[in-house]
């Protein structure tokens, strides 16, 4: 978990540098890494955080390493690297569109999730079984499906006559839907399919919590009760 993975990149500079610097540096001689958003000083002396599009990597002075892992403030056990790009890369809640998405409200409603979710996706189906011990909470499920013939049984759920049921029996109780009719072809797929690629979501489930932060995978019911509050205490 500690083990940070090098990549020697060759540069034609070997002073020490500041934050222009090592930007303009990785531009010229690096263009493999893309659009380089922000170069920003480390509180580690010679450390420089550099952010990409949808991605955090770590460099030296000198432009010589390039450092793909997580940091760790060991005094505090907190890993600075999670934190930082969850406030980076976090999503505006507020904008997603998620009139695209099956809602189901429970208990008083006052927590938010969007959920990334495919049929035939394990760990979406162990989350689900998770989200059956969580009360007090507005579940936003984004039917994204990225596996062999998830497209089929997404468009059989969105045509059933309770879609928010059709869903529940299929991932709990892995009971298929009826198949749907011909003329029924809901747009909302190729939007969502769309709005995943344009958010870089790279997997399912997807999870995106109210305050913005993004957990790519699996959570357990402890961790997603704990997201959930701290998403909605941040945002009062």
């Amino acid at each position: 978990m500690f083990k940070f993975f090098l990549l020697a990149l060759l540069t034609i500079s070997t002073a020490w540098a500041d934050e222009t610097t090592v930007m303009a540096t990785l531009q010229k001689n690096h263009p493999q890494l893309g659009e380089i958003k922000q170069v920003n000083p480390m509180p580690i002396p010679g450390l420089y955080e550099v952010v990409t599009n949808g991605h955090l990597f770590y460099t030296d002075e000198q432009v010589r390493y390039l450092i793909d892992g997580n940091i760790y403030d060991l005094k505090n056990m907190r890993n600075l690297t999670e934190a930082r790009a969850r406030k980076l890369f976090a999503v505006d809640f507020s904008r997603l569109p998620l009139d695209l998405a099956l809602k189901k409200v429970k208990g008083d409603g006052s927590r938010k999730l969007a959920i990334f979710t495919d049929p035939n996706c394990g760990f979406c189906q162990r989350l689900e079984r998770e989200l059956k011990n969580v009360d007090n909470i507005t579940i936003y499920r984004l039917l994204y499906p990225v596996f062999p013939g998830s497209d089929q049984k997404v468009r059989a759920v969105l045509c059933s006559k309770d879609p928010n049921r059709a869903w529940d029996n299929l991932l709990l109780r892995r009971a298929l839907p009826p198949p749907p009719a011909a003329s029924c072809n809901p747009p909302q797929t190729a939007k969502v399919i769309a709005l995943g690629e344009k958010l870089r979501v790279s997997g399912t489930p997807t999870l995106i919590f109210a305050d913005g932060t993004v957990a790519p995978g699996f959570l357990p019911t402890a961790a997603l009760e704990k997201a959930l509050d701290n998403a909605a205490n941040s945002r009062h």
